[in-house]
This record gives C-alpha cells, sequence and structure tokens, in this order.
C-alpha cells in the first residue's frame, strides 16, 4: 500500500468508502504485462475477485478479457470490458448454456455429464466458442479448506480416472485453478502433477488455462519462474496460455474508510464502526483473515487496545482487536488496507446496513471521485 496518499483520502472520501487508487491499479497492471509479453500467456481478469466495472477501460488496456462464473459475470465482462470472455461454473443450467454461448469465448465445463448433455448445444457454435474441461489435479496447495479446490471430495475439477473411457471430441482446452493467494512455487509444484496425469491429452489441446489465485503482483513473486512455466507448456506442447487471477490485479490497490461511532466497555473497550465484517468483509469471517489496519497494532502492543466491530446485530460481527498509541474517540477515521479484492463483488445489506460508497483516487491530480453512492432504494429492490 506504499504510495497512497492516505491524509488526502481521508480529507475527501466519505466514510465508508472504498477508495481504489488509480496510479496502484497501473503499477500492477504493469508487472502483469511484463508477464505477458516475457512469456507470451494471455492473462484474464476473474471478477470474482474485482468487478469494478468503473475502471475496465484502465484494464482492458493491458488485459485480455475476463472469466466469469456465471451469465451476468459474463454478461458484464461483454457489455464493459469488451474483449475475451471465458466462462466457467460447477454446474449450468441449460439456459444458462444458452446464454453463455452467445457472449463467450471459451465455456469450460465441469463434468463430462455435463459435456455430454449440453453437446448439441454447443456443437452448433464450434469455431465460434471453444469448449474446455476442468481438471482437478487432485494436489493440494490449499491452507484453507473452504478456499482448496483441491481439498477432499472437491466438487470442482474432474479426477484423472473419470477421464478413461471418455471421448474428448470437440474439447479443445483444459483448465485448473488449484491455487488462493499463493506465490509461484505451490503452481510450479501443480503444474508438475498437472502434467504427469493430464499431459497425455495435451497434444490434442489447443490452449491451457492454468487458473486463478497467482499473487503474480506481490513483492517476492517469482516472475521469471512464471514465464519459464508458460514457456514450457507453449514450447512443448504448442498451447496457448491463459492465467485469470483476480487478486493480483487489485493487490494494494484499494482501501476501505470507516467511523468510530461509539466505543462501549464490557471488560475490555470496544469500538462499534459504520463498518461490518459480516456486510463489508466477508472474508474476515469465512476464511478467517485479519486485514491490515492503518496505525493499529497487535492487541496489547501499544497502550491502548480495543476490539473493533461492525453495527450490525450479528454477535459475531468482529472484525479483530488492535491496539493504538492514542486513545479511539468517536468520530476518528480509520484505514483498512488491501480492501479491493473480495470486497465489493461480497457485500451485502444484511440488516439494512450501509453499502460502503465506491471511489477512486487519481494520484496525479489528487481528485477522488465518488463513482457511486448507495441508498435505501438499493436496499429495498433487492429485496420484495
Amino acid at each position: 500500500m506504499t504510495g497512497i496518499d492516505i491524509p488526502k483520502i481521508l480529507e475527501l472520501a466519505p466514510s465508508p468508502a472504498y477508495v481504489v487508487d488509480l496510479g496502484r491499479l497501473r503499477h500492477n497492471l504493469a508487472i502483469l504485462d511484463e508477464v505477458q509479453q516475457r512469456s507470451g500467456a494471455k492473462i484474464l481478469m476473474a471478477l470474482k475477485a474485482f468487478a469494478m466495472w468503473s475502471v475496465f477501460p484502465i484494464i482492458r488496456e493491458t488485459l485480455h478479457g475476463v472469466c466469469a462464473s456465471s451469465p451476468w459475470e459474463a454478461r458484464l465482462g461483454r457489455e464493459e470490458f469488451g474483449r475475451e470472455v471465458h466462462s466457467f461454473a460447477a454446474a449450468f443450467k441449460e439456459s444458462d448454456v444458452v446464454e453463455l454461448l452467445g457472449i463467450s469465448n471459451h465455456l469450460v465445463f465441469n463434468s463430462f455429464g455435463q459435456l455430454e448433455r449440453f453437446r448439441p448445444r454447443w456443437e452448433r457454435e464450434r469455431g465460434r466458442v471453444s469448449i474446455g474441461l476442468r481438471v482437478n489435479p487432485e494436489h493440494s496447495e490449499g491452507e484453507t479448506e473452504i478456499y482448496d479446490p483441491c481439498a477432499a471430495n472437491s466438487r470442482l475439477g474432474i479426477p484423472r480416472k473419470e477421464f478413461e473411457g471418455r471421448s474428448l471430441s470437440g474439447v479443445e482446452g483444459l483448465h485448473f485453478h488449484t491455487l488462493c493467494e499463493q506465490l509461484f512455487e505451490p503452481l510450479e509444484r501443480t503444474a508438475q502433477v498437472f502434467e504427469e496425469k493430464f499431459g497425455e491429452f495435451l497434444p490434442q489441446m489447443k490452449w491451457l488455462n492454468l487458473g486463478g489465485g497467482h499473487h503474480i503482483t506481490r513483492e517476492g513473486y517469482d516472475i521469471d519462474g512464471l514465464v519459464e512455466l508458460v514457456k514450457h507448456f507453449k514450447g512443448k506442447y504448442g498451447l496457448e496460455l491463459y492465467l485469470e487471477p483476480g487478486e493480483a490485479i487489485a493487490i494494494g490497490t484499494g482501501i476501505l474508510v470507516g467511523e468510530v461511532l461509539d466505543i462501549v466497555n464490557n471488560k475490555m473497550e470496544i469500538a462499534i464502526l459504520d463498518v461490518s465484517a459480516t456486510c463489508h468483509m466477508p472474508d474476515i469471517l469465512e476464511m478467517p483473515y485479519r486485514p491490515a489496519l492503518l496505525g493499529g497494532f497487535d492487541a496489547g502492543d501499544k497502550a491502548h487496545t480495543y476490539r473493533l466491530g461492525g453495527p450490525s446485530c450479528l454477535a459475531g460481527d468482529i472484525i479483530g482487536d488492535w491496539s493504538f498509541e492514542q486513545p479511539l474517540r468517536t468520530g476518528d477515521r480509520l484505514v483498512f488496507l488491501d480492501m479491493s479484492h473480495y470486497t465489493m463483488v461480497k457485500t451485502t445489506t444484511f440488516n439494512g446496513i450501509q453499502l460502503p460508497a465506491i471511489c477512486t483516487f487519481e494520484p496525479e491530480t489528487g481528485e477522488l471521485k465518488v463513482i457511486r453512492s448507495f441508498g435505501y432504494e438499493d436496499f429495498k429492490q433487492r429485496l420484495s
């Protein structure tokens, strides 16, 4: 998060608000473009992680398209990004397939059952839509089971044994996605296992998608290793290579601004904020994880320790415990860091809690722009 002018943002931003720094976004895209230029891979943006379509005009200057997990995501990519659209889901309705065939460049199935069920549909689009299968290398690198596609009994991807006796007629690509917020080495190990299990099918394929979860723009990522891995598959099998990170586009680009509404005491000091774990940062409760907080230290490290919680009625709407050099007061602003990915896409209006505004900050001019703010009608129209 270095380089973001947080004092200026706090001066201009409403609360609560997500603020995306366009300078940091361009920084990440430059790294991704280096990977593309050196390796020949095409990088797509995973909309499940970051779907702020107001900044698509910046991103599409560098990336080749989007990957979608539903017809709505695919439609957003087609309408607002305007380049390639690659679609995958654990299972499709027939109406999904009909819609996706009209707007996708690649359509990836999660089972031979779905591949064959919808064969009459997709065969009519051969030459325009490329069909793929998601495979499961059964090689787990995930630390948190809920985010591990290779966990035991996973519903994601086809295991190697399921390929026995199956026809690959019309299938042009294979796709695996096994990582979550990881550096290069887990991909290197996974790719080796994948090639051992599925390499015999690659000569008849046109493309290979290495999925997402690659923290390419994070400090310490082995870009040289990634470039060589891509070149290996391209050179050995003559394949087009795709990567579809979501977080790598948005790492370090955004903050979530919140305000202290009240401070209460129940055996410890508790600050209640206008931002919520369950409504605005749900991965805190799902993964779980502890977000970075500007000026916050581990509990007990500084003189003043507080539990930070949201305004909802969920008893567990707890963001975490931090200590501060100075006591918190009602009206103080707090800044949670690295809040672009898996935040805006996951927000809810549970309890009628106000959604944060969505803003951009242009460091070259110092302009903060409120792209969208949310009101009562946004809450009401999600209900009936």
